[in-house]
């Protein structure tokens, strides 16, 4: 039988990819209203959505190829498949890329040009970085529906956050409070958890007392906040401290005077150190906590640049952190009050976009009440609602194993800080005019001033599974695709953004965001290390893309990595799945050579039929890298080891080898969607379920 030209040379991943996308793209079957099956049960999935202003790394390569597998599956599966697509602005990190731009080539700062000057240059920015990531998505062959595509700082999404801001102030859950907050004094911002970074570093720990009579030791690695110390919380089992339990001792410390109250507290481990705490409370989360309970007042002696205050003494004032500290010091080493200095290693936490250390301070910001019992959902709080939608049933974590630090991250939850002190990003829709204050999307009139602060890029995200449908509008969409059926992202954010989406959802619509959570491993060096810049490991997804293919890349990212396994990736892994694709192609090759002449051999249906539904079975249950593995082995140690070397110069065999490749080129193709696709379309006789003739809406082999 005459082979198509194509064959008659390798397979060129480079010339076949960006065709076929657009093929895809043009017939229109992205978008689930025009799939020929219009009365499959839906799924629906969100894109965890990149930043705008990024390009893509392997951990984004790893998400789109999980995503796109299930995705194509289910469409295959007959089902009305919803992928939708988004970028979220990254507040901090793009508003940090355009002011180090500005000042680099114009020397000018955000206070120069103003906050509408400087929202016009990110406006800018973000249209010029959005097709970059875009078109990146496509290059993973990524089936996503473009018409629906959302940014969190677009039109429709502002419209939700500002409604999802009125109803919960209004429900009494959002509230503006003095608390600590993790302060970013260059970036001079309040940050989440997941913008600092935990740097190891060497420092020193102080063992003293804070007067020679003063009876009991405590430690510390920051001398200079115990300027604001105003209590030493011990266990209230500690037979060393519980005759001193409810005295007030005041002492000259290094310049001030302070009041130190005994208290008792079961959060103190007394087999740690001294087993005694000074209480910072302006200064440590653990502090204010503990001051809460104790009703001890608050002294801050730390200011947002870093610098310490009136409140630590004349002889400290205006001197920065680090000076204090050696000040402090050598006090305590005068005052004969120093008793032990170690040098140990400490996870110091920076902000990721500046590099300063990060400040705890207290703050006056706005919050969510995680414990504030909600009379529209029976008086449950947010917490509550949170542990329930797991606990039931409702939605189920992938792998079970990470339920439990869901539920354990749930109990120790603090109220959620939302308010950010930059430009970029949705403003707080809060207005004042002297004393009054008025919560509305829009400006109440003349006089009214907006309050200058933005939200944390978390709050809007939160909302994404039903903002992306039209919410707060009740949208076909919103009907028809939420609860979403899957939400697939890495372990690493399951806190700030999975768990925060359910929050959302289980307040504003009364039901979870999605049905399954699938969490990924993160992708790592050959060696096992994180990749990261300064060590040069990176392999960038699109230079793989570039050398061995779409199809080599997302296989290498998928192969052996079970769900929340990190993988360990190198050059030589995605080469050698280039060379399972050549194998796929040779095997195209000979079958399309042959006639398809002869019946087919019931043994070897039935054997291949077994794998179709073992296959199809751990798709199902998303075994991902088990259903790719069992392919992998078939293909290449069964079918053209073994079965093709048995039918060569035997034509009775042609009816069964087109059997299989056929089946397999359908089983594969979520898998690798282009060679399949491009295989697909030279099969002669292929049924059709299509008038294009492609594969990726083909009826999958096992119903």
């Amino acid at each position: 039988m005459a082979l198509p030209d194509k064959f008659l040379k390798p397979y060129d991943p480079s010339a076949v990819e960006g065709p076929i996308y657009k093929k895809w793209e043009d017939s229109g079957y992205f978008n689930p209203d025009n799939l020929p099956k219009q009365d499959g049960e839906p799924f629906s999935i969100v894109l965890p959505p990149p930043n705008v202003t990024g390009t893509l790394h392997m951990g984004h390569a790893a998400m789109l190829a999980v995503e796109d597998i299930i995705v194509r599956f289910e469409r295959m599966q007959g089902k009305k498949v919803l992928w939708i697509p988004g970028t979220d602005s990254a507040a901090i990190a793009t508003q940090s890329k355009v002011e180090k731009e500005m000042e680099k080539k114009e020397g000018l700062s955000r206070k120069d040009v103003g906050r509408e000057g400087l929202l016009e240059r990110i406006d800018v920015f973000v249209k010029e970085s959005e097709s970059i990531i875009l078109n990146q998505l496509k290059r993973m062959g990524s089936s996503l529906d473009w018409s629906r595509y959302a940014y969190t700082m677009d039109p429709p999404r502002y419209k939700a956050v500002m409604e999802a801001f009125v109803r919960m102030y209004n429900a009494g859950l959002i509230y503006r409070g003095n608390r600590i907050v993790n302060w970013d004094p260059k970036g001079q911002t309040t940050i989440s958890d997941d913008e600092t970074v935990y740097e190891e570093r060497d420092t020193t720990l102080y063992t003293f007392k804070y007067a020679p009579d003063f009876p009991i030791a405590v430690a510390t690695t920051r001398p200079e906040t115990k300027l604001g110390d105003t209590a030493v919380a011990v266990h209230p089992q500690d037979a060393r401290y519980m005759g001193y339990i409810g005295q007030t001792f005041e002492v000259p410390f290094a310049g001030t005077t302070l009041t130190i109250a005994i208290v008792a507290d079961e959060s103190v481990d007394p087999t740690f150190g001294t087993g005694a705490l000074g209480v910072t409370p302006a200064h440590s989360q653990q502090d204010w906590d503990i001051a809460q309970k104790n009703n001890l007042p608050l002294v801050q002696v730390i200011n947002e640049y870093a610098r310490m205050t009136d409140a630590a003494g004349p002889a400290m004032a205006g001197k920065k952190v680090l000076e204090a500290r050696e000040a402090v010091v050598e006090w305590l080493r005068e005052q004969g009050l120093l008793i032990k200095e170690e040098k140990i290693k400490q996870n110091v936490s920076t902000a990721e976009r500046t590099g300063a250390v990060i400040e705890p301070l207290p703050k006056l910001q706005w919050w969510v009440d995680v414990n504030k019992p909600i009379k529209e959902r029976g008086g449950k709080s947010l917490k509550d609602l949170m542990r329930e939608a797991v606990q039931s049933g409702a939605t189920t974590i992938t792998p079970e194993r990470f339920e439990k630090i869901y539920f354990h991250w749930i109990e120790n939850l603090r109220d959620w800080c939302i308010s950010r002190q930059i430009w970029f990003g949705h403003r707080i829709p809060v207005w004042y005019r002297g004393e009054e204050l008025k919560v509305q999307a829009n400006s109440p009139g003349a006089g009214w001033e907006q309050d200058p602060d933005t939200l944390d890029t978390w709050f809007s995200s939160g909302l994404w599974t039903f903002s992306t449908l039209g919410w707060p509008e009740q949208t076909a969409d919103l009907k028809i695709y939420h609860p979403t059926e899957l939400l697939e992202t890495g372990y690493d954010i399951l806190f700030f953004w999975v768990a925060r989406m359910i929050l959302m959802s289980q307040f504003l619509l009364g039901r979870v965001p999605f049905k399954n959570v699938y969490l990924h491993g993160l992708v790592r060096d050959h060696k096992g290390r994180k990749m990261s810049k300064s060590v040069g490991n990176i392999i960038d997804p699109l230079d793989m893309i570039d050398r061995y293919g779409a199809d080599a890349t997302r296989l290498s990212l998928i192969m052996g990595a079970a769900p929340g396994n990190d993988i360990k990736l190198d050059e030589n892994r995605v080469r050698g799945y280039k060379n399972f694709s050549n194998k796929v192609w040779n095997i195209a090759r000979y079958v399309l050579s042959q006639e398809r002449a002869g019946g087919i051999k019931q043994d070897l249906k039935d054997e291949f039929d077994a794998l179709a539904r073992d296959v199809t079975a751990d798709l199902r249950a998303y075994r991902i890298y088990l259903a790719g593995e069992k392919l992998y082995h078939y293909l290449w140690d069964r079918f053209a080891a073994q079965i093709i070397e048995e039918s060569k110069g035997k034509p009775e065999y042609g009816g069964t080898l087109y059997y299989i490749l056929e089946g397999a080129l359908k089983l594969l193709h979520p898998f690798m969607p282009f060679i399949t696709e491009e295989i697909w379309s030279s099969v002669p006789g292929a049924s059709s379920n299509n008038k294009l003739g492609l594969i990726m809406v083909e009826e999958w082999p096992v119903r």
